[in-house]
């Protein structure tokens, strides 16, 4: 029997972290409700399931908007029984500073990469504490912590991500709802990739700037999604089980180093 057995997961965001995640936690025997906004990746996703004959539903899902989370994690208690899991890993990733930002870009990207978080916990953890709790994984990033330029809006969530994982452990500790964050380096996931694009043009060769990234931290290399899906897979597993409130970052080293040599 596998360790998620028997549970039931929603997992936002269906490329790069959040389907190397759902994929880690159906490998355990969970099922998996999938919420994205991309019709394409939503399909092979579902398709994937399909053939390996996993318990899952792929929903499109805009998870900014709250009608729509309600919707998602009412479906997971109907098809599946309830909600023990959830790891919230959409997100949209705009450049800019605070002067180039429009009003509109900023208000979307606090909505989708903080706003989710907030509406999949208030539509989730009232699930999760009818089964006797639950887990929660927030992806955040070392953006968190340590900014690069021309990101403002993006940082901003990510440092928000950490505040309010420390309040909702707070919170609903006692209800044992255990809720963390995880914060990656840099990773190879499409949020990767258009940063290439952003940053090098639009031929861009992704591969050598992968490898450029990949310099920048100590281990030498960028991260897979499917490491990160480990670390979460841990966090919302029993053996996690004294852990809350905390963030986990799994960064290569990045945040270990200063940038005087």
């Amino acid at each position: 029997m596998g360790e998620f057995e028997g549970r039931v997961a929603l997992v936002t965001g269906t490329t790069g972290i959040g389907l190397a995640t759902a994929k880690r936690l159906a490998s355990g025997g969970a099922a998996i409700v999938a919420c994205g906004i991309d019709k394409k990746a939503n399909a092979e996703m579902q398709a994937m399931f399909d053939a390996a004959q996993l318990p899952a539903a792929v929903l499109h899902v805009d998870v900014s908007v709250p009608d729509a989370v309600e919707d998602a994690v009412a479906q997971a208690a109907r098809r599946f029984g309830g909600l023990d899991i959830i790891v919230n890993a959409a997100a949209v990733h705009p450049y800019g500073t605070v002067l180039d930002t429009s009003f509109e870009t900023w208000n979307r990207t606090m909505a989708v990469n903080i706003g989710s978080i907030y509406l999949t916990a208030h539509f989730g953890i009232p699930e999760m504490v009818k089964r006797g709790g639950g887990a929660i994984v927030n992806v955040s990033s070392v953006q968190g912590f340590a900014s690069q330029q021309n990101v403002a809006a993006y940082a901003t969530t990510k440092g928000a991500i950490h505040a309010l994982t420390r309040a909702m452990a707070l919170d609903h500790a006692r209800a044992g709802v255990r809720v963390n964050s995880v914060s990656p380096g840099s990773v190879r996931t499409p949020i990767l990739a258009n940063a290439v694009r952003v940053s090098d043009g639009p031929d861009a060769d992704i591969e050598a700037a992968f490898r450029r990234f990949g310099e920048a931290h100590p281990i030498g290399r960028i991260g897979e999604p499917e490491e990160l899906a480990e670390l979460i897979a841990f966090l919302c597993s029993d053996r996690a089980g004294f852990c809350t409130g905390a963030d986990y970052k799994a960064d290569g080293g990045l945040t270990a180093a200063i940038g005087v040599r």
